[in-house]
């Protein structure tokens, strides 16, 4: 059966540890003691007092030192590997078994080849095959790690930025995955995300100088990551337009602006004034002279150059002029040949084979004074003879065809992308804006980076036309739409200059045309062929789904914390301040478990001196006064595995406390793997999640005075067993709602979609199964499409023979449902991984011994 996907044999990354395996790959990077820190100039083009420059609050700090920016350098983890082409696999009948066998080794032929002290040594060092990228975290800081831990400075050739486009609060922060309406303001449509509230915190707290600052510290360290032939576009509207085209000029200097593009976006907003439709690309180069560009052309008939075209010359020679309704006809509907009369004398004095009179019909033209004959008069014969000439009073001319060329180089005013329904995301920019954009600075095989994911529009083009991706976002819901849009889409298959050899890097078989000129005409040569980038010819016995590519996390630091906390300090820093915080509500809320309801009261809480346990807190249980002890994870961050550890060991060390409770807004993947409450024998440490208002503190109108801390319950997932299969069922999960602040016990409803991993190594998650109960059972129609063409077309072709391939129905019904695919047993103590995603794009895995 013809499935295919892009791949990418010539091309390598460096190898780094899965989520799983995090600070293993701390003597590959030699960050033992901390974060190693990159520096930046801020400026790098403007000579400072002598060129035009914009100024802002905080542009360059308040003394010299503050002429750089200094970025931590973090590590990426692998949190997920997912290649669709396994996946489909599963929805259709084989011809044996063994046809439908998910076989995913060469995504990990390098890692398998390694045992476990060569692969520590190896991180960041040793190649691995190309895999396209899905990061969540801070853009800035894993633009940072690319460039400065996996040494890709001039690797990407072409990045595309769309930043918030002012500094309004929440507006584009979508809270559900299956939920896109949004509304500015509203404390329910405020981010329950730590980044997103760190980022705008750090960002707007200046307002417009922040978000220079901002702005100008990703533009810093994307101009390293562009090659010398690459070219940056930053999406914005007219609000900071004119500011952030200064910014670019200082960042990539005036001379490597190529274009303000203007693209058509609503069809009207208005606010008592003219009405606002359009947005603008800013498109600038890392080096002008020699940035890849390749030229994009549209249908003459759909310009409006189509006007021009208003003269028809008819079979047997006569001409008229075309009537304003017949300006769309195309020659065949009009029974002749469109053509416009052009000027055949250009501008300057030319020299005496320009400027020689010629004789036309008895009649002699002169070309006008200060003008010249475009082509020398010893051509003109050959022109007549092929019937182009045509006088016009004084005037001699040239019929240039319709046909000629029939389309036309597109300009920088772009009215045919207005985005309309079927919006994934609350703020998402149409495919076609920045489908141009890649085609015009990139070839197959190129790779593309978009710091600003969103609904992930940005890789979903980048996979559909060949090139390699990265994309980045702060944002769980983000992430998991754009994951699960890319893993579920299908596009046509192109084919490929090297068919036997599959090398991408050649590109496709493109349509080309042949561009008559005057020049042309008059030497009689061949015309030039033009070659048109975005129509590719299409193989219609192929269905092509996406890549292979990973799901990636930023490494997360904790806090510091000083030796001495209740050490009198003139002014409480953010750490004391929110920990204050947390202690507030554990006396007034306590911990209280998700599903039953029970609730911890702290009668008091005091801060500790130490790195890894906070606090110590006393609470009354039936047979008296009872002690715990807290870690506190960060504000603005994961629970790191790390940290829990200590904690324990502390915990243990101590002996005189029953209950180590962890509290974070997120945890790290192996801590999410295990049970809410653990018992270490003398105590038991239990998971417990901060409330969203803890960060939310001075942006909501109204405080929700909730109980911040609630334990929740891992997900209530059983196998049955099937002869030599078994089958996973999801029965129940605990979901929090962040938006009313409470658990939804056993909620399956508000499962957005869980994944299966058949035989989980314990290092990395690879997904086998996909299933979306939460969704609308057409997130696989182009999937059902791509199959059922392929049915048709192979019969077809084997009128007489027996179809290999059937759809497998009850296969695609699964693919709803809260019953996985049936699971071949292989071997004795195989582990199946479950990853349950929420609609508020939480996460829980919980793995299986079969």
């Amino acid at each position: 059966m013809n499935i295919d996907s892009i791949v990418y044999p010539g091309e390598k990354r460096p190898l780094i540890p899965s989520s799983e395996e995090a600070g293993e790959e701390a003597d590959s990077l030699m960050v033992k003691d901390g974060p190693v820190v990159a520096a930046y100039p801020r400026n790098p083009v403007i000579r400072r007092g002598q060129d035009p420059e914009l100024f802002w609050m905080g542009k360059y700090g308040t003394d010299d030192e503050q002429d750089v920016t200094r970025i931590d350098i973090r590590s990426l983890y692998r949190h997920e590997h997912i290649q669709p082409d396994k996946l489909i696999s599963r929805l259709y009948h084989a011809k044996t078994m063994a046809d439908n066998q998910l076989d995913m080794s060469d995504m990990f032929a390098n890692l398998r080849e390694m045992d476990e002290i060569e692969k520590i040594e190896g991180w960041y060092t040793w190649p691995d095959n190309w895999k396209n990228r899905l990061i969540q975290g801070d853009s800035l800081l894993v633009m940072t790690s690319l460039l400065e831990s996996e040494g890709m400075a001039g690797k990407v050739q072409c990045i595309y930025i769309d930043p918030p486009y002012g500094i309004k609060y929440g507006s584009n922060w979508q809270m559900r995955l299956n939920n896109r309406a949004v509304k500015d303001g509203d404390d329910a449509d405020l981010s329950g995300e730590p980044e997103q509230i760190k980022a705008y915190r750090d960002t707007w707290e200046l307002a417009i100088h922040s978000y220079l600052s901002y702005l100008r510290d990703r533009l810093l360290v994307a101009k390293e990551l562009l090659s010398e032939s690459g070219s940056v576009f930053v999406q914005i509207s007219d609000e900071n337009m004119h500011h952030v085209r200064e910014l670019m000029d200082e960042v990539f200097g005036s001379d490597n602006f190529v274009n303000m593009i203007c693209f058509l976006k609503t069809s009207g907003q208005t606010s008592g004034f003219i009405s606002s439709t359009t947005d603008y690309l800013l498109w600038y180069a890392k080096d002008k002279l020699k940035a890849k560009y390749n030229k994009l052309y549209q249908e003459r008939s759909n310009s409006s150059s189509n006007e021009r075209y208003d003269m028809l010359e008819n079979p047997d020679g006569t001409i008229r002029r075309l009537a304003t309704t017949e300006s769309q006809y195309t020659d065949a509907q009009l029974g002749g040949r469109r053509f416009r009369p052009m000027r055949l004398d250009s501008q300057g004095a030319g020299s005496d084979s320009t400027s020689e009179p010629y004789t036309y019909n008895g009649k002699t033209f002169h070309p006008l004074k200060g003008r010249h004959w475009s082509v020398a008069t010893k051509f003109f014969d050959h022109i007549k003879s092929t019937g182009r000439f045509i006088a016009s009073g004084e005037t001699l001319e040239w019929k240039k065809y319709f046909a000629d060329f029939p389309l036309v180089e597109r300009t920088n005013i772009w009215l045919d992308t207005m985005l309309g329904a079927g919006k994934k995301y609350t703020v998402q920019t149409g495919a076609t804006v920045i489908q141009r954009c890649i085609l015009m600075t990139t070839d197959p095989g190129d790779l593309v980076l978009d710091p600003t994911c969103g609904s992930g529009t940005t890789a979903n083009v980048a996979e559909q036309w060949g090139r390699r991706w990265i994309t980045i976002d702060t944002s769980r819901i983000a992430i998991n739409i754009a994951k699960t849009r890319v893993m579920r889409e299908a596009f046509p298959y192109y084919k490929l200059y090297d068919e036997q050899r599959r090398d991408i890097r050649l590109g496709f078989i493109y349509k080309k045309v042949p561009h008559v000129t005057l020049k042309s005409i008059a030497k009689d040569e061949a015309p030039e062929i033009i070659t048109l980038y975005d129509q590719p010819y299409v193989e219609g016995k192929r269905l092509r789904v996406a890549g292979p590519f990973t799901v990636e996390t930023l490494q997360s630091f904790e806090p510091v914390v000083p030796e001495m906390l209740d050490a009198p300090v003139p002014e409480a820093g953010e750490v004391e301040q929110f920990e204050t915080t947390i202690f507030q509500h554990l006396k007034s809320a306590g911990v209280r478990n998700g599903v039953r309801q029970e609730q911890a009261i702290f009668t008091r809480v005091e801060r500790l001196p130490h790195a890894y346990l906070h606090a110590e807190g006393f609470y009354q249980a039936a047979d008296g006064e009872r002690k715990s002890y807290f870690h506190i994870g960060p504000k603005f961050g994961t629970v790191s595995k790390q940290a829990v550890n200590e904690a324990i060991k502390e915990c243990r060390r101590r002996g005189d406390a029953e209950w180590l409770i962890i509290l974070g807004f997120q945890f790290e993947d192996t801590i999410e793997t295990q049970p809410v409450t653990t018992s270490m024998g003398s105590f038991m440490v239990t998971k417990t999640r901060m409330g969203d208002d803890l960060m939310q503190d001075g942006l909501l109108k109204k405080d929700k005075k909730a109980a911040s801390f609630v334990t929740i319950g891992e997900p209530d997932i059983r196998l049955h067993r099937e002869g030599e299969n078994v089958i996973v069922e999801i029965c129940g999960l605990d979901i929090y709602d962040p938006i009313k602040d409470e658990v939804k016990p056993r909620n399956v409803a508000d499962i957005a979609y869980w994944t299966v991993d058949d035989d989980y190594d314990g290092s990395n998650f690879i997904v086998h199964q996909v299933f979306f109960c939460g969704g609308d059972h057409d997130e696989f129609d182009k999937w059902r499409r791509g199959l059922s063409n392929l049915v048709v077309n192979s019969a077809r072709r084997n009128m007489e023979k027996t179809l290999k391939i059937e759809l497998d129905e009850d296969a695609f019904a699964r693919l709803y449902s809260f019953r996985s695919h049936p699971i071949q047993v292989i071997h004795a103590g195989q582990k199946i991984a479950v990853r349950v995603i929420s609609q508020f794009g939480e996460e829980c895995t919980k793995v299986l011994e079969v």
